[in-house]
């Protein structure tokens, strides 16, 4: 038959596998060995935390800054008996920033009556140069109920480095420049202590988000 081609050699040997395959049963390999290590970690927690947990010592950073009334502002973690969800963004983000405030005003909205007064949101902005007090305002206000915060430089690389938060100016052809950032959000409860964090992919899971702020508020003093 044309353009067939048949092989009567004989292997003698053990076929060698496809390199593509050796390199997805090691990426399979290594996916349950972390998965184990996951496992083993949630199972030892006695809070089975969606976010990911910090050490239950890590205390939280305070900072001073200007809120979006340009009235002096003062963050004292674990203040007025607060749990809150603390992240830095900026207001000319086009993407994560307004659907991490959006989300977390549906979990705030998600609690009962009585625990929602204990739960707030802190937008600390990594672009002082643009988000003035008045420009903060209108930000937080239209996603929903959240505190914004100015801080000036060089004081807000001390607050970032404080909570592990990398920021940068990146300029755009053809546009003004915009800023990458760590877009974690961090829950500190109301002893003032560093609890969980989520990625903001996470956060679209509103039910298991507001499951962790519940627990937090559960657990705090």
């Amino acid at each position: 038959m044309t353009g067939l081609h048949v092989t009567s050699e004989i292997q003698t040997g053990p076929a060698r596998r496809p390199w593509y395959v050796s390199a997805l049963l090691a990426v399979v390999a290594v996916g349950l060995l972390l998965g184990a290590a996951w496992g083993l970690a949630r199972f030892k927690s006695p809070y089975p935390f969606y976010g990911t947990a910090y050490n239950g010592n890590t205390v939280a950073a305070g900072f001073r800054g200007t809120d979006q009334d340009g009235k002096p502002y003062v963050f004292v973690p674990g203040g007025g008996n607060k749990v809150t969800a603390l992240f830095f963004g900026f207001t000319h983000c086009p993407n994560i920033c307004p659907l991490t405030l959006a989300y977390l005003d549906r979990v705030k909205a998600a609690l009962p009556a009585s625990e929602r007064k204990r739960f707030q949101t802190v937008l600390v902005s990594v672009d002082p140069a643009r988000d003035t007090p008045e420009r903060l305002k209108a930000y937080v206000e239209y996603f929903g109920k959240a505190s914004g915060v100015h801080i000036p430089e060089p004081a807000l690389s001390g607050v970032a480095r404080d909570y592990g938060v990398g920021y940068q100016r990146v300029e755009v052809k053809g546009a003004d420049y915009q800023m990458n950032h760590t877009t974690a959000t961090y829950l500190i409860d109301s002893a003032g202590r560093l609890r969980l964090l989520w990625d903001y992919t996470q956060l679209p899971q509103v039910d298991r988000v507001v499951a962790d702020v519940q627990q937090v508020l559960e657990t705090s003093p």
